[in-house]
């Protein structure tokens, strides 16, 4: 690809940037000091290009979400169609749009049976938020308004609108201001090379949710709304749990009538080797919010499914839901959504994610023999590099988050886009990636490992 076909003047897009663009989840200090941003401007299965015709293999798929790799002209196709047929309606007031009905009985199709409803949202942040309302008013239309709390884990991440960042888990999010309601609650996060010591993973992750019925005891089981977790933690740092935890999770919160809420956006559409990653990981929620892989980031829009059990009684009960937002069921990205899960049914992305899971795996194993590197850990294609000063006793380097930092900026400079979880490397390719494109990410990631550990190998222990 010439990106420099387009004649862009990155020189103005930066100045622009720089003096306009108030980026999120960017410490803009630093940013302006290092010379603004880096300009993305075109994109290919797995690989995008930047302003200076720099080619990178895109170990993230965009942010989690690119599922079907870029560069998908039906999807384009999709949305122009459905812009000249009817660019826009709303879902207020008992009206749909086709795209929209299609799209909430595609969805259902390739879900469990017992979930037949689907509530349009414009994000993953913007679903979870729906479920807090939906929720605490479920409760309070069965006779139980004081079931308004909710359980999540620490470092969880569900978004970062208001209440969104309440059900996180995130500190520093919370340390901010505005994010302390009342009513949620964070317990230890399943994470065994931090925290598991000399127990066996199994034992760990008995542990681990052992705290969740800590909380529910201590908030009182009469109050507890519902608990909420990633089946495999993202931001967190790819965080995939022991086989025991979540089906002890979901014993306990069977045992106290607390709902389960699986958070798909990251495991949803195919991430997991399944299509949910509740089937991955051998639990069965009530609510399951979704987004990203939705439409594969073509178009923003996030999605909530609703167990039938549950929205029986919500409507049998009545009333009406006062919750909706103005392009919520956009009939543009609906119709981008609908041929996306077209796309990967068609050319049986989710098979061919459990197929390609093992190679995934063994190729990111082979970084094991590293110096820096303490653990790989993957399933289907979500994965993870711990780096660590001392291998044998999984200690950590010094100042949380530098060492990650100055690998992914390696990352960078030599092709590959991998992000960094304080110091953990995460991975999350197109579902489309080949055996080749998977050598060639370990192959680069390795280059930047070493030139990592030529930074810091003083402070090795």
């Amino acid at each position: 690809m010439n990106t420099h076909a387009k004649n862009i003047n990155i020189a103005e897009v930066v100045a622009n940037d720089i003096a306009h663009h108030f980026h999120p989840f960017t410490d803009h200090k630093a940013f302006h000091a290092a010379g603004g941003p880096r300009v993305m401007t075109q994109a290919d299965g797995v690989w995008i290009w930047d302003a200076n015709g720099n080619k990178m293999l895109d170990g993230m798929a965009g942010l989690w979400c690119v599922n079907v790799g870029y560069g998908r002209k039906e999807l384009a196709e999709a949305a122009y169609q459905q812009m000249l047929d009817l660019p826009y309606y709303n879902t207020f007031f008992k009206t749909t749009t086709v795209p929209t009905t299609d799209l909430a009985a595609k969805i259902s199709s390739v879900m469990p049976k017992r979930f037949q409803h689907i509530f349009f949202t414009n994000s993953g942040s913007e679903s979870n938020d729906t479920i807090v309302r939906f929720v605490r008013h479920y409760w309070k239309l069965k006779g139980k308004p004081y079931r308004q709390h909710f359980i999540a884990r620490t470092r969880g991440y569900h978004g970062s609108t208001m209440v969104a960042a309440n059900l996180g888990g995130f500190q520093g999010m919370h340390e901010q201001g505005g994010t302390r309601f009342p009513g949620f609650h964070h317990v230890q996060q399943p994470y065994w090379y931090d925290f598991g010591g000399d127990k066996t993973p199994e034992e760990f992750g008995l542990e681990a949710a052992a705290d969740v019925e800590k909380k529910i005891l201590e908030v009182g089981p009469e109050n507890v709304a519902a608990f909420i977790g990633e089946p495999i933690q993202g931001a967190a740092g790819v965080l995939i749990p022991p086989s025991t935890y979540w089906p002890e999770v979901q014993r306990i919160c069977r045992k106290y009538g607390v709902l389960l809420i699986s958070d798909e956006v990251i495991c949803g559409f195919g991430r997991t080797g399944n299509w949910w990653g509740f089937q991955s990981l051998g639990f069965e929620p009530d609510i399951v919010p979704m987004a990203k892989g939705l439409s594969s980031g073509y178009q923003p829009i996030g999605a909530v499914a609703f167990s039938e059990a549950i929205i029986k009684e919500f409507f049998d009960l009545g009333g009406e839901f006062y919750h909706g937002m103005t392009y919520a069921g956009h009939p543009v990205a609906a119709a981008v959504a609908l041929r996306n899960i077209e796309i990967i049914q068609r050319e049986k992305l989710v098979e061919k994610t459990r197929e390609i899971g093992p190679y995934f795996a063994d190729a990111l194993a082979s970084l094991r023999d590293h110096p820096i590197v303490g653990e790989t850990r993957s399933m289907g294609l979500i994965g993870a590099i711990e780096l660590s000063s001392n291998k044998a006793k999984r200690i950590r380097f010094k100042d949380s988050g530098r060492v990650g930092t100055m690998c992914r900026d390696h990352c960078f400079k030599n092709g590959l886009i991998m992000r960094a979880c304080w110091d953990t490397m995460v991975l999350s390719p197109p579902l489309v990636i080949s055996k080749k494109e998977i050598d060639e990410l370990v192959r680069l990631a390795r280059v930047a490992l070493d030139a990592t550990y030529r930074d810091v190998k003083a402070e090795m222990a």
